[in-house]
């Protein structure tokens, strides 16, 4: 009796066994999409005028393009199957065909551009030109600029406010904010902000922006309906990001000098609570569905998660050198986050907060887009 096999207890055990393997299987794939469906990372690399497209399911590099010198702000198009972004030394905007991977379009837009902003309804797209001191609409189908403005001194970034009533544009050489009728790029408002502004993000009501100085500690508080300075507000070092909450409700600020992050009420317009983090915060990227803000700390080669609800540190990720910029996924299960130092990218899943792979990507990589289709 003692040499017969017990199949009940076998077959029990080749059943947990299979959902064990199910399970790890599950948990060490990127993702998982339907027949013909495709989730790319799109990196743009500073130091070799490239953008990287990454395959997330299959990690693994799929082409290397050539956009143009200095790539930057890389942002995917809201309707079409497209990724644009801005070349700042050669002044063009340039278009991605997301399926064919090609270039699809070069187009000037002057001196030293830095970003892509999209109207609400993805028929234009605008360019501030920091050298020629101008914004340009473009159409987005025809790839033709359709019209420019001069706006001020050195215009920075521009922004359309969630309602698309307004185009918000930072100008670094005269402290202003000029507030823009989309329609026409008529000049609405031009308001002073803190010295040298940059960055700046809208409350999802539209009612408020809160502008970065690129030179002092300094973000301001602009009621957009008004047109007025509600406060200025000082934050532990010179603010690089901001990052909102989903609802709005909270701006966080990583902050270098004071190793740490500051935290802004925005309906009192407030500084509220430090949380201490690590060397040198930089950047970060706010998950909706666990509350969780993922902060890279560039100094220390990791990100940093937290607990914004609670405010608690979950522990840090080690990724790689000098990590500049964390995206998430649309369905939030994978961080990327690019590492200018080791010229990489780095895949986290969320749901372990774990690393996943690094991937060489260009040289000197400085941002995202991601785009499934």
């Amino acid at each position: 009796m003692r040499g017969r096999i017990n199949y009940r207890l076998l077959f029990a055990l080749l059943l947990l066994l299979g959902g064990v393997a199910r399970q790890v299987a599950k948990d060490n794939r990127a993702a998982v999409l339907g027949p013909g469906q495709h989730l790319y990372a799109y990196v743009a690399n500073a130091g070799d005028a490239s953008v990287t497209v990454v395959d997330l399911v299959a990690l693994s590099v799929r082409a290397q393009i050539s956009v143009g010198p200095r790539p930057s702000g890389i942002r995917v198009h809201p309707t079409r199957e497209e990724i644009w972004g801005v070349s700042t030394e050669k002044g063009t905007a340039w278009v991605i065909d997301a399926r064919s991977g090609a270039v699809a379009a070069q187009i000037p837009v002057g001196a030293g551009p830095f970003a892509i902003e999209f109207s609400h309804d993805g028929r234009k797209a605008y360019v501030a030109s920091s050298g020629a001191g101008t914004v340009v609409a473009i159409d987005c189908a025809t790839r033709a600029v359709v019209a420019r403005a001069r706006v001020g001194q050195k215009p920075w970034l521009v922004r359309a406010t969630p309602d698309g009533k307004l185009l918000l544009v930072t100008g670094r050489g005269d402290n202003s904010l000029s507030l823009i009728d989309p329609a026409t790029l008529a000049l609405v408002a031009r308001i002073p902000v803190a010295a040298q502004p940059e960055q700046m993000v809208v409350l999802p009501d539209s009612s408020k922006a809160f502008i970065a100085s690129g030179s002092s500690t300094q973000i301001t508080v602009v009621d957009l309906a008004q047109r007025t300075v509600l406060a200025n507000l000082a934050v532990g070092s010179q603010p690089r990001e901001l990052i909102l909450s989903a609802d709005g409700g909270e701006l966080y600020v990583p902050s270098a000098d004071s190793h740490g992050l500051d935290v802004i009420d925005t309906w009192r317009n407030e500084t509220g609570d430090h949380i201490a983090l690590g060397n040198a915060p930089s950047n970060g990227a706010y998950s909706a569905q666990s509350g969780t803000l993922y902060v890279t700390d560039t100094g220390a080669g990791r990100i940093i998660p937290v607990d914004m609800a609670i405010r608690r540190v979950q522990g840090s990720i080690a990724v790689g050198q000098r990590p500049v910029v964390a995206r998430l996924t649309p369905d939030e299960t994978l961080l990327l986050v690019v590492n200018e130092g080791s010229n990489d990218m780095a895949i986290i899943r969320t749901r372990t907060n774990s690393l996943l792979t690094l991937i060489p990507v260009g040289q000197g990589p400085r941002d995202i887009a991601i785009k499934m289709f």
